[in-house]
């Protein structure tokens, strides 16, 4: 159902996202490694669920943010290699040997111990594994925040995937984004120190719908739950959410509950509103002044002289490259782009929120 809230499973699920599907379909059959990238609440995580669900070898889905909360704001390697192990030998949805001890598997050549068994290890039984059921996809959703893996800024996460990259043709990867600077810069296939450096990957990018198709998106979502909405209301509903799908669903879900485009329009910003409060507080724990430049493109002050006036205003002096390094952060985290000079907020509904 096009307006089910919850991460998409099913190809028939998806609205008129044929091309990134099997764009990033050829990305996996064709390339070692695929990048997935898109702003936020734009539909990655459903693309990449659709795909794993209809995978015909062994996909392995691991949430980054939450291998990053589970480990209080740092990702361990003893936490990857759990979750990894969970999946596989644990009773959930990727179980394929549930039933066999950790202790006793033994492909490629290695035993694991449950406690001594490294990132490396558990690569090299999943190439194993490979052999028996076809190649394996190893599936990091918002995989910028692995760059908290171990003390050393993920780095030697890093170097696991070159190593399998270089050495474990049964395996293949994906990350994707909606953080898509720091992922580009987490990954570095341009940076001679990663040790990723210079190797050919996939790149899929997933984007919001243009208005048209936003329209259509919200008929065909009413049409399936049976509820007769007039073009004038999906026309104001799109002029409110524009073309990320996350706010359509929102709001397509609660109209058809509610029955009220006015409530479900003021439910969806709510929900909206205490989603990026949530994201924004995030963002404070690395700098205060964060929420500020955000507030002040909110407001309208798009050009870097006005922006400065308002920050300093509000929170105090602040040098000309530490706002230059928080604007560019902003941009690579897809909070904002630059175009013509002049800064804007990427999501019109988060703009709408920061106005307040």
């Amino acid at each position: 159902m096009l307006f089910d809230p919850r991460p998409k499973s099913r190809r028939e699920e998806i609205f008129d996202r044929e091309n990134e599907l099997n764009s990033l379909i050829r990305g996996i059959e064709g390339y070692p490694m695929t990048i997935l990238i898109g702003i936020r609440r734009v539909g990655k995580s459903s693309l990449l669920r659709v795909v794993l669900s209809e995978f015909e070898g062994l996909g392995i889905y691991l949430d980054a943010r939450r291998l990053y909360a589970a480990g209080g704001g740092t990702i361990s390697p003893v936490v990857l290699v759990d979750e990894i192990k969970k999946l596989l030998f644990g009773k959930g949805r990727f179980g394929f040997l549930s039933g066999i001890r950790l202790e006793n598997v033994n492909l490629a050549g290695i035993k694991l111990k449950p406690k001594e068994a490294t990132i490396i290890d558990v690569l090299e039984v999943l190439n194993g594994l490979g052999e028996k059921f076809g190649k394996v996809l190893l599936a990091f959703d918002e995989a910028q925040y692995l760059r908290f893996y171990g003390p050393r800024g993920g780095k030697d996460l890093l170097a696991g995937v070159a190593y399998a990259y270089d050495s474990l043709p049964n395996l293949g990867f994906v990350f994707t984004g909606s953080e898509v600077g720091l992922l580009h810069d987490f990954i570095g296939i341009d940076d001679y120190s990663s040790p990723l450096f210079g190797r050919v990957y996939e790149e899929v990018e997933v984007k919001p719908f243009p208005r048209e198709l936003s329209e259509a998106f919200l008929r065909a979502g009413f049409g399936e739950v049976g509820l007769k909405v007039s073009d004038e209301e999906i026309k104001r509903a799109v002029d409110e959410l524009d073309g990320i799908p996350g706010w359509l669903v929102e709001f397509g879900f609660n109209y058809w509950k509610g029955g009220s485009f006015e409530r479900a329009i003021e439910r969806t910003i709510e929900r909206a509103r205490t989603m990026i409060r949530e994201e924004l507080l995030e963002l404070e724990k690395r700098s205060s002044r964060y929420s500020l430049i955000l507030r002040a493109v909110a407001m309208g002050l798009s050009r870097w002289s006005n922006i400065k006036d308002y920050v300093e205003a509000k929170g105090g002096p602040i040098t000309n490259a530490r706002l230059s390094a928080l604007l560019k952060n902003l941009e690579k985290m897809g909070w904002i782009k630059k175009e013509s000079g002049e800064y804007k907020i990427i999501d019109p509904l988060v703009e709408r929120i920061l106005r307040g």
